[in-house]
């Protein structure tokens, strides 16, 4: 697939964070959360999105029986939640929930569960507060649609400790961390603050992502301008009320909203990559092309731009073209379980069952999340039936 094209539906979902920059002076512009064109359907609230039942605090009183330590109160919470939910509480994509949704459905995505346990130490009267965790570029698809994911955690304030028992819980500075993904709290990135506000966009956000992905535009221009008007500073809400207008044909809007995006954030490549494609439909293609080849000379060291590369592939059945994207991620870290897995399909595609049977394992061998592993494990059972069938 060409670059022009993977950029095209290049999607800034499940918890895109782009930095803010104070200095900005243009004001945002708000108009376009009001287009005359579409019809604004009713969302969540902030108060509906970080709201806990009855049900949760009344557990949650029974479950804590006195206010200690901050540390004790972080590893409670998880303790809870562990106790409320299953063994395999961690990082999952889906549907992005709110604190008393999550609660009912705990193996959630990772904003879903940090904004319950946000809402936990609320309840507690804990200083909490979200976390933007600076990691690589890193794209899931969905429905053909590429979508670029991110990854936030919770800290909560605490005096120097010692040991941190939970697995979950870990120690920096004088703060404790709360983090939902084991690869994020192996190595340990960079983090910077989000107000309440940002995590409230990124819920919209998300919401609205998925509502474009179902090609439900009213009900996704609605989510991602009530992420725009909560937090207008947030490049990434602006990014995705552009593609709407762009999948549209309102150019001019998409274009205004792409603008603005990159004067919040200039490094958000995303809306980089989308302006570039919208430059190409609107009789500056050569502009956009020197975009798009400045932007994918960025993004070559990255493993999971090749990763998404392939995935495109998969999808217009170009196996060969695949192979290469996923080799080339191979390259750069050997250790990751979606080359393995891309590779997997590719080759099971092309009928090399042999090979897909290889990389299908070093899959399971590579991922980190046991719902992964089993996933894999499943698949790998598949294959040597399959192979066992053809050989009898």
């Amino acid at each position: 697939m060409s670059i022009s094209c993977f950029n095209a539906l290049l999607l800034s979902s499940c918890l895109y964070l782009s930095a803010c920059n104070s200095t900005v002076r243009e004001p945002p512009p708000l108009t376009l959360a009001n287009h005359p064109s579409f019809n604004r359907i009713n969302v969540e609230t902030e108060q509906d999105i970080f709201k806990l039942d009855k049900t949760i605090t009344s557990q949650l009183d029974a479950h804590l029986t006195s206010k200690r330590s901050a540390h004790y109160l972080a590893n409670s919470i998880l303790s809870f939640l562990l106790k409320n939910g299953d063994s395999s509480l961690t990082y999952q994509s889906g549907a992005t929930l709110s604190a008393s949704q999550t609660y009912a459905n705990l193996n959630a995505n990772c904003l879903s569960l940090s904004i319950l346990a946000y809402s936990l130490a609320d309840y507690l009267g804990i200083k909490a507060r979200f976390q933007k965790v600076h990691i690589p570029e890193y794209w899931a698809m969905n429905k053909g649609v590429n979508l670029l994911t991110g990854h936030i955690n919770l800290s909560i304030d605490n005096a120097l400790m010692q040991t941190i028992p939970a697995t979950m819980v870990y120690q920096r500075d004088k703060q404790l961390t709360i983090d939902f993904d084991p690869n994020i709290r192996k190595q340990r990135f960079k983090t910077s603050p989000l107000s309440k506000e940002f995590v409230t966009a990124m819920f919209y956000n998300n919401k609205g992502a998925l509502a474009l992905v179902n090609k439900n535009y009213n009900l996704a221009y609605s989510y991602f301008s009530a992420a725009v008007e909560a937090a207008p500073l947030y490049s990434g809400g602006w990014g995705n009320l552009g593609i709407v207008f762009r999948q549209l044909n309102y150019l001019k809007e998409a274009e205004q909203a792409y603008n603005y995006a990159l004067l919040l954030d200039k490094n958000n490549h995303t809306a980089i990559g989308n302006l570039a494609v919208l430059y190409t439909l609107s009789n500056r293609a050569k502009q956009g092309q020197q975009m798009l080849k400045q932007l994918n000379k960025k993004r070559q060291a990255n493993p999971y731009y090749h990763i998404s590369l392939g995935n495109s592939e998969l999808a217009l059945k170009n196996y060969s073209q695949a192979i290469k994207h996923f080799k080339s991620a191979y390259k750069i870290d050997a250790k990751l379980h979606e080359s393995h897995f891309g590779l997997a399909r590719a080759y099971y595609f092309t009928g090399n069952i042999k090979q897909a049977t290889h990389y299908m394992r070093l899959a399971g061998i590579n991922a980190e999340f046991n719902y992964d592993k089993a996933r894999y494990r499943n698949k790998l059972n598949a294959l040597k039936n399959a192979t066992a069938l053809l050989n009898h």
